[in-house]
C-alpha cells in the first residue's frame, strides 16, 4: 500500500516497503512529480543541502535569494564551524561548505539543521555524508555519528526487493528518484509510518543525493479512521456489506491456493423473522437497538466457533434486518451446521429492548464448498438461494445448500422464462384421458390434459409448468388455447361418429382464470366458434379454489351453469369439503380425489386378503350417496385395478378414470375407442 492509499495497512504492509511507479521510474535528471502534504518542497530541500556538500564540489543553478530578504548576520563562529572550516570533523549539520555566490554557508546549514523534516545527504555509494538534527531523532542517534553507515539500514530500504532494486537505480543513475512508505520502529518504541523520498542533488556530476523522511503516521491513523467508518455498519458496528465482500473475495483468493490450510469456505446468511413487524409498529429508534443486540450475539457466537482456530468467523450486517458469518478454512458442512444452530439458540431469548422483551428468530442459509473454482457472486447467490429456501420451510431454521434442489430451481426459472413465448410457438399439445361409465364400461367423455414439449427437457406434464403459468399470468392466454383445441376436437369426434352418442370434454380451469379474464365470455365464443353444444363441455376447477371464492368467481360458474355448461369440482375430498357451500354452488360433477380410491385396493397379507383401508370405503360411500341426494354425478379418479372398479360400482359410483381403463392418449386413440368399451367391464 503507497503513502498515498487510503484505509488500514494490511499486516503485509508492515514488512513490505511499497513504491509508487511513477516515483522510481522516469529518465535520469527527471525533477520529482511533485512535493508530499506536510514535507517541504523537494526543489527547497535541494537547494538547502547544495550548501552542506563537501568542500569543493561545483555548484550550479542555485537559486538566488529575494532582494528584500537579506541575510542575517554572520554568527561569530563557534569551535565545530572552525573545525569544519579547517577540514576537521563534521559538526551536527554537515560538512559541506557553500559556494562563494550562495547567501553564506552558515545561514543555508542553519536551515539545514533546524529543519523539522529528517534529511541526510548520501553519496553514490548509499553511504551518509551528512544528516540533520530531525534525522538523528528519528533514528535515536547523534547525526555526526551517522557518517559513513549505510542510508539503507537507516530506513529499512533492505527488507524488500523491489525497493532496493530501485534505490540502487537511483544511487547509479539510471531513475531520476525513489518515494516508498515504511514503517519504521522510533527509538522510544512505538511505530510510525514514514515517507522516504530519494533524489540526485544539481548537478549530477556533484554525486550526492538527498534522501528525506517526513512522518505521515497522522495522515494515514486519519485514514484508517476514515476506512473504518466506510467499512462498518453505524448502527452494529459490524463489518458492512463493503467490507464483508472485500473479506469474502480475500479469503476465495487465499482458499483456492490451499497454502496450509483446507481450501474450503462457508457462509451462513441469515434474515430474522418478525423484524419488519416490529419496526414499523415499535419505530426504528427501538428496531435500531435490536439489531444492535442481534449483532452483540453473533460476535459472541462467531468468538466462540473461532475457539481454538486460527482466526474466528466474520460477522457483518449486509443490510436491513440481513446478516452473514463468513468461515474461512472451513472443516465441512458439519462445521457450518454447528454454526448456525448456535445462531438459532442465542436468539432464542427475548431481547430486553426500551423496557420491552422483544423475540425474533432467524431463517438461516448455509453454504459450504470449495474454494477454488467458486467466485463471490456464486456463493452469494447459493446462500440467497438457501436463505429463501428456509423461509419457504417454516423460518426459524436453518437450510443446506442443495445442488439438485437448486437445479431444479434453475429448470423452474427457466421454464418461466420461456412459458409465454412457447405458446406462440406451438409448443403445447393435448392427450385425453377416457371417463368411462361403471355400469356398462362405455366411454362417457374425456378430460383434456395440456402436455409441453419443451425443446431442451422434452415433454412435460402439467404438474411441471401449471402452477408456474398462474404465477407469472400466462394461464390466461393458455387457458384459451387448451379451452379452444379441446372444444374443436370434441366437435370433430362428433361430426366423424355421428351414429354414436356424443362425448363430452373435460376442461381443466384455474381461479385465476376467473378472475383475470372474462371467461364467460371466452366459452361463449369458443362454443360459438367450434360449434359444440354447452352441454358437452365440461369444466372442472379445483375443491380449494370452488369453496375459497366469492363474488366474481360465483357469478361466472352461475353463469356457465345457466350457459349449459357443466362444472365438475376436481380432487374432492381434499380442501375445504364445506358442504354447505356445496349445497349452493351451481355444481354438477363431483370427481373424488385418487387418494381415496387408494385405499379400496386389496393387499396379500400372511396369505389372506386383507383390506388397505376399511374407513376409505366409508367415507367415499357417504360422499356418493350425499352428492346424488344432491343431484350430482360422481367420478373417481385414479381407478388402477379390476376389484376397485367393482367396490365403485356397487357403492353407486357413475363414472371411473384411471388407467385401468386408458392412459392419457392422442385424440387419435379416442376416436378408435368410440363406438366400442375402453375397458371390459370387470
Amino acid at each position: 500500500m503507497s503513502g498515498t492509499s487510503e484505509g488500514p495497512t494490511p499486516a503485509a504492509d508492515l514488512i513490505r516497503p511499497t513504491v509508487t511507479g511513477s516515483d522510481i521510474s522516469g529518465p535520469p535528471g527527471a525533477g520529482p512529480a511533485g512535493s508530499v502534504p506536510g514535507e517541504p518542497p523537494a526543489g527547497a530541500a535541494v537547494r538547502v543541502a547544495a550548501a552542506i556538500r563537501p568542500a569543493g564540489a561545483a555548484v550550479t543553478g542555485l537559486a538566488e535569494p529575494p532582494p528584500t530578504s537579506p541575510a542575517p548576520p554572520e554568527p561569530p563562529a563557534g569551535p565545530e564551524d572552525t573545525a569544519s572550516a579547517a577540514g576537521g570533523p563534521a559538526d551536527t549539520a554537515g560538512t559541506a561548505s557553500g559556494p562563494p555566490e550562495a547567501a553564506g554557508p552558515e545561514p543555508v546549514r542553519a536551515a539545514f539543521a533546524a529543519a523539522p523534516l529528517a534529511m541526510a545527504v548520501v553519496d553514490r555509494e548509499g553511504l551518509v555524508v551528512s544528516a540533520n538534527d530531525s534525522f538523528g531523532l528519528l533514528v535515536g542517534a547523534v547525526p555526526a555519528e551517522l557518517a559513513g553507515q549505510p542510508a539503507a539500514d537507516l530506513v529499512d530500504l533492505v527488507s524488500d526487493a523491489r525497493t532496493w532494486h530501485a534505490y540502487h537505480e537511483v544511487l547509479h543513475g539510471s531513475r531520476s528518484r525513489l518515494r516508498c512508505t515504511r514503517r519504521l520502529k522510533h527509538p522510544d518504541g512505538h511505530g510510525l509510518w514514514v515517507q522516504v523520498t530519494l533524489v540526485p542533488l544539481a548537478p549530477p556530476a556533484s554525486g550526492t543525493l538527498l534522501l528525506s523522511v517526513a512522518d505521515v503516521s497522522a495522515r494515514r491513523e486519519l485514514q484508517a479512521r476514515l476506512r473504518h467508518l466506510r467499512m462498518h455498519d453505524p448502527v452494529t458496528r459490524l463489518p458492512n456489506r463493503t467490507l464483508f465482500f472485500e473479506r469474502l473475495s480475500a479469503a476465495l483468493e487465499a482458499g483456492a491456493g490451499e497454502q496450509g490450510g483446507t481450501g474450503r469456505i462457508g457462509l451462513c446468511y441469515l434474515d430474522l423473522d418478525g423484524f419488519k413487524a416490529i419496526n414499523d409498529t415499535l419505530g426504528h429508534h427501538v428496531g435500531d437497538r435490536l439489531l444492535a443486540a442481534v449483532a452483540e450475539r453473533l460476535n459472541a457466537c462467531a468468538d466462540a466457533a473461532g475457539h481454538g482456530r486460527t482466526s474466528a468467523p466474520l460477522a457483518a450486517r449486509l443490510g436491513g434486518d440481513e446478516f452473514a458469518l463468513l468461515v474461512e478454512d472451513s472443516t465441512g458442512t458439519e462445521h457450518l451446521a454447528a454454526l448456525a444452530e448456535s445462531v438459532l439458540t442465542a436468539l432464542q431469548s427475548p431481547f430486553e429492548i426500551s423496557g420491552r422483551r422483544l423475540s425474533v428468530s432467524a431463517s438461516i442459509g448455509v453454504v459450504e464448498r470449495h474454494a477454488a473454482g467458486t467466485t463471490a457472486t456464486a456463493l452469494m447467490q447459493a446462500a440467497d438461494t438457501t436463505l429463501y429456501w428456509a423461509k419457504a420451510d417454516g423460518r426459524a431454521r436453518w437450510t443446506l445448500f442443495d445442488p439438485e434442489r437448486n437445479a431444479h430451481r434453475m429448470t423452474r426459472q427457466a421454464l418461466v422464462s420461456t412459458l409465454r413465448a412457447a405458446i406462440d410457438r406451438g409448443e403445447f399439445t393435448l392427450e385425453y384421458q377416457p371417463l368411462v361409465g361403471m355400469g356398462d364400461g362405455r366411454l362417457r367423455g374425456v378430460e383434456a390434459l395440456v402436455r409441453w414439449r419443451h425443446p431442451q427437457f422434452g415433454v412435460l406434464t402439467p404438474n411441471r409448468f401449471i402452477q408456474l403459468a398462474e404465477e407469472d399470468g400466462s394461464i390466461v392466454p393458455l387457458g384459451r388455447w387448451i379451452l379452444a383445441t379441446a372444444c374443436r376436437q370434441a366437435r370433430r369426434w362428433q361430426l366423424d361418429h355421428p351414429g354414436e352418442p356424443p362425448i363430452f370434454v373435460s376442461v381443466n380451469v384455474a381461479v385465476r382464470q376467473v378472475w383475470d379474464s372474462d371467461l364467460v365470455s371466452d366459452v361463449a365464443e369458443v362454443l360459438a366458434e367450434t360449434g359444440l353444444e354447452p352441454r358437452l363441455l365440461q369444466l372442472e376447477l379445483t375443491e380449494s379454489a370452488v369453496m375459497g371464492s366469492g363474488g366474481r368467481p360465483i357469478q361466472a360458474l352461475q353463469a356457465l351453469n345457466d350457459m349449459g355448461v357443466g362444472i365438475a369440482i376436481d380432487d374432492f375430498g381434499t380442501g375445504y369439503s364445506n358442504l354447505s357451500y356445496l349445497s349452493r354452488l351451481p355444481v354438477s360433477v363431483l370427481k373424488l380425489d385418487g387418494s381415496f380410491v387408494r385405499g379400496f385396493q386389496y393387499e396379500e397379507r400372511d396369505g389372506a386378503a386383507e383390506h388397505a383401508n376399511p374407513a376409505d370405503e366409508v367415507v367415499v360411500e357417504a360422499m356418493i350417496q350425499l352428492a346424488h341426494r344432491l343431484g350430482l354425478t360422481v367420478t373417481a379418479e385414479c381407478v388402477e385395478t379390476s376389484d376397485q372398479a367393482s367396490r365403485l360400482r356397487r357403492i353407486g359410483c357413475d363414472t371411473g378414470q384411471g388407467w385401468l381403463y386408458s392412459r392419457p392418449v392422442t385424440a387419435d386413440r379416442i376416436s378408435d375407442l368410440l363406438g366400442g368399451t375402453a375397458c371390459r367391464r370387470p
